[in-house]
């Protein structure tokens, strides 16, 4: 790491760490710097579970989304895991391949918002899990831009919400009972925020009605750094490669449901199109592919 990118993060970092009352023990948001050799960013490692600590728990402690981390452990009981039982934190990730790495990038196969900025030259991300829409109310894809920033936010609830659930008011004022949590961003697309919760089991998974949810202590600190205006790329990627240390990785996720054969199709065709593809084992990316672990796995020949 360079002195410059040593002098740069601890700055980002304070940044990122001002919020209001934060989860309790919980490990802090990460910025990673990356560059066209290294898409490939963070550490998996292995945790010992604790007592009753439930995947639940543990995902929300190291900034997981819970299909992401029970998704990397299929053989654990993610409601049980049981006192001493080795979990892997999948907090490694494979960058998105899109056509601009600025703003906000939200991948909707691996249920996580990344946001790019640049200081003083070098390149770096952050990134967040996040819940998205459920079936039937599918998060749109698509590029959009950070319309209005809000403080509290009240809820005007829709039609369509209150004939599903006919107790609930007009509004909803801001609170603790305020599904949008204590800030929300409105797209350019007016049906779609970006916003807290007042259900954190709700991150890492499908269950809103199209928004995009983050946990409490994490909505404040991605509102801090978004400006209006910033630009918002919403994309559906479960296969995803990347390099890191002339090493070449493949990252696949459950979503949609395609079988094996549509995964490593398209997991060869992003090789290709990257020049990494006489670089790989067909074995390892065959392996993959079958573990779809949701997390960057080396395929390197």
């Amino acid at each position: 790491m360079t002195v410059k990118a040593q002098r740069i993060i601890p700055v980002m970092l304070s940044i990122l760490l001002i919020s209001g009352v934060c989860y309790a023990k919980r490990v802090d948001a990460r910025v990673f710097s990356y560059d066209n050799a290294k898409t490939v960013v963070g550490l998996s490692r292995d945790y010992r579970v604790r007592g009753r600590d439930s995947l639940i728990e543990i995902a929300r402690r190291f900034d997981l989304g819970f299909n992401e981390i029970a998704d990397a452990n299929p053989g654990v009981d993610p409601f049980v895991p049981g006192n001493g039982a080795s979990v892997i934190l999948p907090t490694s990730w494979i960058l998105p391949d899109t056509t601009s790495h600025s703003g906000i990038v939200i991948n909707l196969s691996e249920l996580r918002l990344y946001y790019y900025f640049e200081a003083k030259g070098a390149r770096y991300v952050t990134t967040f899990p996040v819940g998205i829409g459920r079936e039937g109310d599918l998060t749109p894809t698509g590029i959009f831009k950070v319309m209005e920033k809000i403080v509290g936010p009240a809820w005007h609830v829709p039609d369509s919400i209150r004939k599903e659930e006919p107790r609930l008011p007009a509004v909803v004022p801001a609170g603790p009972n305020n599904p949008l949590g204590s800030h929300a961003m409105r797209l350019s697309l007016p049906t779609i925020l970006i916003h807290g919760t007042n259900k954190p089991w709700g991150v890492g998974r499908r269950v809103s009605h199209g928004c995009i949810r983050l946990y409490p202590e994490d909505i404040p600190r991605l509102f801090k750094l978004v400006s209006i205006g910033t630009g918002v790329e919403i994309v559906r990627q479960p296969v995803k490669v990347g390099t890191r240390d002339n090493r070449v990785y493949v990252e696949i996720h459950k979503d949609g449901g395609g079988d094996h054969e549509d995964y490593f199709q398209t997991a060869v065709h992003a090789l290709q199109k990257k020049g990494l593809l006489n670089r790989i084992s067909t074995k390892k990316l065959y392996s993959a592919v079958e573990g779809q672990l949701g997390m960057p796995v080396d395929i390197t020949e």
